[in-house]
C-alpha cells in the first residue's frame, strides 16, 4: 500500500513538474505564444469586423436600356429604389457594360431589350436579362433577388390592369391568391456574419491549438540532440504523467481563450448569441480535450518548427467545408463524411451553431456531444501510445550514446596502456 501511494505521489509530482515546464515553455516561446494568445485574441476581432455589416447594400449595377420606354424606365427606377441595388451607369450596348464590370466599377448588368414594352403590350412574355459577377456571391444574391422582386411587382400591376376588377380586394386575390411571408427564425437579420462567424470561432480554437502544440513539439525536437520528442529525464518516465501534464497546460490556457472566443466576441459585434450555459460547458469541455489530444497525436509528425505550418494551415478551409456549415452536409460524399468524423471541429462547429444560434440544449446536441467524448477518449489513448513509442526511442538513443561513450573510454584506456 505504501508503495502504491508513493507511486501515485511521484506521478502527481512529475505531472505538475511537466505542467509547470510546459507553461514556462509556452510563455517564453514567441511562436507558441503568438498561436496560443495573440491569434485567438486578434484574429476573431478582425474577421468579425470584416463581416460586421452582415448584409450587402447599394451594389452598383450597369443598366443597358435599349427599349427607352415608359415601362423600362419604371423597372429601372424601382430597381434603383431597392435597398440592395443602385443603378450607377447607363450604357448603350452590352459590350460597353461588360467593360465596366471588367474594370470592377460595377458588379452586374441589367439588360432590357428594345421590344420590352411592345412585347408586354401584345400580352406576351417579355424578358429582362441579369448578368452578375459570380466571384462575389453576396453581390450576385442582392442583384438577382432585387431584379426578381421588381419583376414580380410589375407583374402584379399588369395583372391588375388587364383583369378589369371592380374592387381592391378582387385585385389582391387575383395577384396574390396565397399570401406567403418569409420569416428567418434563426437569423433575423439574414446576415452573413450570424451565419459564418460561430463556425469560424470554433475552427480557430482547433487550428490555433494544433499550430501551438505542433510548434512546441518542433521546438522540443530541435533542442534535443537526437531529435526526440520526449527528453531523457526522471520526470518524463511515465506515459500518463507526460500526456496529462502537457494537456493540463493547454486546457488551462484555452479554457480562457474559448470563453473569450465563443462568449465575448459575438457580444462585441452584436452577433446572435442565445447560448444556454449548461449546454455551452457540456460542449466546450469535450471539444477542448478532443482538440488537445488530436494535436498531441499529430505532433509526432512534426520534425521541425516550420513543418507545422505546412501540416495545419492549409486544412482550415477544408475543415470548414467538412463541418457541413458552408456546404450542405447531405451533399458531402460518403467518403469525405467519414473523414470529417475524425476531425473535432466537425462536431464542435455543428454543436456550437445549434446552441449559439438556435438555442439548443445539451439533449438537442446529444450526437455531437457523444461524438466529441468518443474522439477525446480515442485520441487520448492513441496519444499515450505515441508518447510510449517516443519514450522508448529516447531511451534507446540514450543507451546508444552511453555505449558509444563506454567504447571511447575503453579505446582511450587501451591506447594509454599501449603507450
Amino acid at each position: 500500500m505504501k508503495e502504491l501511494f508513493r507511486r501515485i505521489r511521484e506521478g502527481l509530482t512529475d505531472m505538475c513538474y511537466i505542467w509547470v515546464k510546459e507553461m514556462r515553455t509556452t510563455f517564453t516561446d514567441e511562436g507558441v505564444l503568438i498561436f496560443f494568445i495573440l491569434v485567438p485574441l486578434v484574429y476573431p476581432l478582425l474577421y468579425s469586423w470584416i463581416y460586421n455589416n452582415q448584409t450587402v447594400r447599394e451594389v452598383p449595377v450597369v443598366a443597358v436600356d435599349l427599349s427607352h420606354s415608359h415601362l423600362s424606365r419604371e423597372f429601372l427606377r424601382e430597381l434603383d429604389a431597392s435597398p440592395d441595388v443602385r443603378v450607377t451607369y447607363f450604357c448603350n450596348s452590352l459590350e460597353e457594360a461588360k467593360n465596366l464590370v471588367e474594370k470592377q466599377v460595377a458588379d452586374g448588368i441589367i439588360y432590357i431589350p428594345n421590344d420590352f414594352q411592345t412585347t408586354i403590350g401584345r400580352s406576351q412574355q417579355a424578358h429582362v436579362s441579369v448578368f452578375c459577377d459570380m466571384s462575389l456571391m453576396l453581390a450576385y444574391k442582392a442583384i438577382y433577388q432585387s431584379a426578381m422582386a421588381v419583376a414580380m411587382d410589375m407583374n402584379k400591376q399588369i395583372q391588375v390592369q388587364v383583369a378589369g376588377n371592380y374592387t381592391a380586394r378582387e385585385d389582391e386575390i387575383a395577384t396574390q391568391p396565397l399570401a406567403a411571408t418569409s420569416v428567418p427564425i434563426f437569423s433575423p437579420t439574414g446576415g452573413y456574419g450570424d451565419f459564418i462567424i460561430p463556425a469560424v470561432l470554433m475552427l480557430i480554437i482547433q487550428q490555433t491549438l494544433l499550430l501551438g502544440i505542433g510548434l512546441g513539439a518542433g521546438t522540443a525536437r530541435e533542442s534535443n540532440r537526437y531529435r526526440d520528442l520526449v527528453p531523457v529525464s526522471r520526470h518524463y518516465n511515465g506515459i500518463f504523467r507526460i500526456v496529462l501534464g502537457k494537456s493540463l497546460c493547454y486546457f488551462m490556457i484555452f479554457s480562457v481563450m474559448a470563453t473569450y472566443l465563443t462568449l465575448a466576441v459575438p457580444k462585441f459585434f452584436g452577433f446572435i448569441s442565445i447560448i444556454n450555459a449548461y449546454a455551452w460547458v457540456g460542449l466546450i469541455f469535450p471539444y477542448l480535450l478532443s482538440c488537445i489530444f488530436f494535436g498531441m497525436m499529430l505532433s509526432c509528425l512534426v520534425r521541425y518548427r516550420e513543418n507545422v505550418l505546412l501540416l495545419v494551415v492549409f486544412t482550415s478551409l477544408p475543415f470548414l467545408f467538412l463541418s457541413g456549415i458552408s456546404w450542405p452536409q447531405s451533399s458531402i460524399p460518403g467518403a469525405w463524411q467519414g473523414v470529417s468524423w475524425l476531425i473535432p471541429s466537425t462536431f464542435g462547429v455543428r454543436g456550437f451553431v445549434r446552441i449559439n444560434t438556435m438555442g439548443a440544449t445539451l439533449s438537442d446536441i446529444q450526437v455531437e456531444y457523444q461524438a466529441l467524448w468518443i474522439q477525446a477518449t480515442v485520441y487520448f489513448f492513441v496519444t499515450c501510445l505515441v508518447y510510449r513509442y517516443q519514450i522508448r526511442l529516447a531511451h534507446r538513443h540514450a543507451m546508444e550514446r552511453i555505449l558509444r561513450l563506454k567504447q571511447k573510454a575503453v579505446e582511450a584506456r587501451y591506447r594509454l596502456t599501449q603507450q
